[in-house]
């Protein structure tokens, strides 16, 4: 589900670019000592013009009229559901935030999590997919000079510039960073609004 989820959302944005009226914004999220965090939302609105049952597709029009048709998958539930008029909004989400852990005891590694929800049957289309991937790293090396930090990970070793010169004195060879990125992504699809 998350696949076509995803394919859905990355289509739609990557078609209608610019023509669609796309909200986002970018904030950080948190920030203390040793402690920093962003995060950026992107929300795409269209309104269905045509669905072909036959062939599973279904027209898009952004503000700007630009159409698109996408073959939809066949696991996408209560095809049936949508009408020609209802508009379809896909939010992506995406968050990152670095931790120093001090003294480094935790275990050099990766871990993911994920999770899916899917419209209930007879409701219009609808479903939600997320997923949060944690990077435990060990900082093998500080250079005052550049203000880079080397660490090493579980699969490779990067250099990291770190631009807070306050944040950057508290980091030492043997501390830990840990690294969370979030992820998700919700498609819904609205009723036309009632005419008068």
């Amino acid at each position: 589900m998350r696949t076509v989820l995803a394919a859905l959302c990355l289509i739609v944005a990557f078609t209608f670019g610019a023509t669609v009226r796309a909200q986002t914004g970018a904030a950080v999220v948190g920030k203390g000592p040793g402690v920093v965090g962003g995060a950026q939302t992107v929300k795409v609105t269209a309104t269905i013009t045509k669905i072909d049952a036959s062939t599973h597709e279904v027209t898009l029009k952004g503000p700007k009229g630009h159409e698109v048709t996408l073959q939809l998958s066949p696991e996408v539930k209560n095809f049936a559901q949508m009408k020609v008029g209802d508009t379809v909004t896909a939010e992506y989400v995406e968050a990152l935030t670095l931790e120093l852990k001090k003294g480094g005891k935790a275990v050099v590694g990766r871990t993911e999590q994920s999770g899916a929800a899917t419209a209930k049957p007879g409701e219009k289309p609808a479903g939600l997919a997320g997923r949060q991937l944690t990077v435990v790293a060990d900082v093998m090396a500080v250079d005052s000079a550049t203000q880079t930090v080397t660490l090493k990970g579980p699969k490779q070793t990067v250099d990291v510039k770190v631009a807070d010169p306050e944040q950057f004195k508290l980091i030492k060879v043997g501390d830990q960073v840990e690294a969370k990125y979030t992820e998700a992504l919700a498609i819904a699809v609205e009723a036309a609004p009632a005419r008068k």
